[in-house]
């Protein structure tokens, strides 16, 4: 069956339109994002365009700052620094990659921890890896609701998660293990992948290769989450191969329409969380 992540992102945001509408009544300011877009990259202005409407749909205020591709990490550093100081902004995000000159992790380490949205900040993933209350980044937690939302019992399970990167597989695998899964993270150097998601209950795969999952990979009645983009000839692609694989899974996310809604749900989700810790 088809996991619908657009329908339980839908639903989600609907909770959140709720909350800002009762904060921005109260307090008479909505929650706000602003979101730092630096150069010209077409895919990063359409992810920037599409967080922005997100956050109008919810009653949220979105101001995004479209600096040159010639920026210098001053300029940058400073509007960061600025937007850190402003009691009317909650969540800072900036839009990566940024222009290779730029030294980004420094760039990123200027956002306020306060103001964290994305969840990426060495404070956050602390927190996260201490199991503290903070904010958690948004694909992982995406992902987490929508097992979630299959009334999947995670806890006990065997899950396994292709892919080890500091935005996925690596967040995941500690939101996982908050819920009692028993977690396998397989990557690159993992011999014979197979071997472990066979024996899975949960397989998430985020490798970024085309339809590397496959049906004779998974077990009868697995729930499979597909994080994988892949652009082929003009077609969009999975890491499943959603065809072989829907055919033994009890739950599997397509491609699009999976776990793509639900990040940008998460970010405002983070927003709204920002916005209630920074009360005027």
């Amino acid at each position: 069956m088809k996991i619908d992540g657009k329908l339980l992102s839908e639903k989600i945001r609907a909770e959140i339109k709720e909350e800002v509408n009762l904060i921005t009544d109260k307090e008479g300011r909505a929650p706000s994002l602003s979101v730092i877009l630096v150069g010209s990259d077409p895919a990063s202005k359409i992810y920037v365009g599409s967080k922005g409407k997100a956050c109008e749909s919810v009653g949220m205020k979105s101001n995004t700052f479209e600096l040159p591709e010639n920026s210098t990490n001053k300029d940058v550093i400073e509007l960061i620094e600025g937007l850190n100081e402003s009691g009317k902004v909650d969540g800072i995000l900036v839009q990566v990659p940024l222009p290779k000159h730029l030294d980004q992790e420094r760039i990123l380490k200027t956002i306020s921890p306060n103001k964290d949205v994305d969840g990426f900040l060495e404070s956050s993933v602390g927190k996260l890896y201490l199991n503290q209350d903070g904010f958690l980044p948004c694909t992982a937690w995406g992902i987490v609701e929508l097992i979630k939302s299959t009334g999947t019992e995670i806890s006990g399970k065997h899950a396994v998660i292709i892919g080890r990167s500091n935005i996925v597989g690596k967040p995941l695998s500690l939101l996982l293990l908050r819920e009692n899964a028993t977690v396998t993270v397989c990557h690159s150097k993992t011999t014979n992948i197979a071997n472990h998601t066979k024996t899975a209950d949960i397989v998430i795969v985020a490798i970024g290769q085309k339809e590397f999952l496959t049906g004779d990979m998974v077990k009868d009645g697995a729930v499979v989450i597909d994080v994988g983009m892949n652009r082929v000839d003009g077609k969009l692609y999975g890491d499943v191969n959603f065809e072989e694989v829907s055919k033994k899974a009890s739950f599997i996310t397509p491609v699009p329409g999976g776990v793509g809604p639900m990040t940008i749900t998460m970010l405002l989700k983070n927003t709204l969380k920002a916005r209630l810790a920074n009360k005027d």
